[in-house]
C-alpha cells in the first residue's frame, strides 16, 4: 500500500513506523498540514479533531479512501465524516482494537437479552494525558448496548443520585499510564454479568487501523466501520 498518515504524534508514528516494517510505502503528515504531493492508495488519520477540514478537502481532491482512527469530534463534525463517505469510501470507528469490536457485537447482544431486567453501566479508564472524556469507545458501546433499549445517559453521579428506571451511566476515569480498559456491566437481581476489554500497549490500536485501511482501498464508496471488516456482511 501507498498510504498518507495523518498526524505525527504517538500514533501516527507507531503507524508509520509498523507499515516501514511491513515494506509498504509511506507518508507522515503534521495534523493540520496536508501540502504533500503522491497518489496515496488509503489515508489513515490519527491526529486531532482540528484537522478534520484539512482531511476531508484532501480526500475530496485526491479521491482517495480514508481511515480515520481519531476521536472526540462534535455532531457537526460526525455529520461532516458522515458526508465525505458519500464521495469516498470512509472508515469511521471509535476503537481498532479487535477484541473491542468483537465485545462491541457482544454488548448489543447482551443488551437485547438482558437489558430489560438489568441494570447498564459502562466504566472507562485511560491515562492522565487523554483529552476526551468519556473516550470514542465508550461512547461506541454505549450506542450498542443502548440500540434498541433507548434508554437515558447520565455521565458520573454526586450527591443524592439514586439510580433512576431506564438509565445508563458512563464512569470515566483517567490517571497514570493506563492505556485503555473499558467494562460494560449489566447487574441483575442476584447476578452481575460484566464484559471488559484491557489494551497492554497501543499497537493493537495500530494493527487494527492498518488491517481495516488494508480491506477498506477496495471498497466502493460508504461509510464503514470495524465490524464490516471483521463480520462483512454479517456485521449487522
Amino acid at each position: 500500500m501507498n498510504v498518507l498518515v495523518v498526524g505525527n504524534g504517538t500514533m501516527g508514528t507507531l503507524v508509520y513506523h509498523k507499515l516501514i516494517e511491513q515494506n509498504d510505502s509511506v507518508t507522515i503528515a503534521p495534523d493540520l498540514k496536508l501540502d504533500v504531493c503522491g497518489d496515496f492508495d488509503v489515508i489513515i488519520d490519527f491526529s486531532h479533531p482540528e484537522g478534520l477540514d484539512a482531511i476531508v478537502k484532501f480526500a475530496r481532491e485526491a479521491d482517495v479512501p480514508v481511515v480515520i482512527a481519531t476521536t472526540g469530534y462534535s455532531e457537526a463534525q460526525v455529520d461532516q465524516i458522515k458526508t465525505l463517505a458519500g464521495e469516498v469510501p470512509v472508515l469511521y470507528s471509535g476503537n481498532y482494537s479487535l477484541g473491542i469490536i468483537l465485545m462491541n457485537r457482544l454488548i448489543r447482544e447482551a443488551a437485547r437479552v438482558l437489558g430489560a431486567d438489568f441494570d447498564i453501566e459502562i466504566i472507562e479508564k485511560h491515562h492522565h494525558h487523554k483529552v476526551d472524556a468519556p473516550s470514542g469507545t465508550a461512547k461506541m458501546l454505549l450506542a450498542a448496548a443502548n440500540e434498541k433499549l433507548g434508554h437515558n445517559v447520565i455521565y458520573g453521579r454526586e450527591g443524592f443520585s439514586k439510580r433512576k428506571v431506564n438509565e445508563i451511566a458512563v464512569h470515566t476515569v483517567r490517571g497514570g499510564s493506563i492505556v485503555g480498559e473499558h467494562e460494560v456491566l449489566f447487574a441483575g437481581a442476584d447476578e452481575v454479568f460484566s464484559m471488559k476489554h484491557e489494551a497492554l500497549s497501543k499497537s493493537i490500536f495500530v494493527n487494527g487501523a492498518i488491517k481495516g485501511a488494508l480491506w477498506l482501498q477496495d471498497m466502493p464508496i460508504g461509510l464503514y466501520s470495524m465490524e464490516d471488516v471483521l463480520f462483512g456482511e454479517d456485521s449487522e
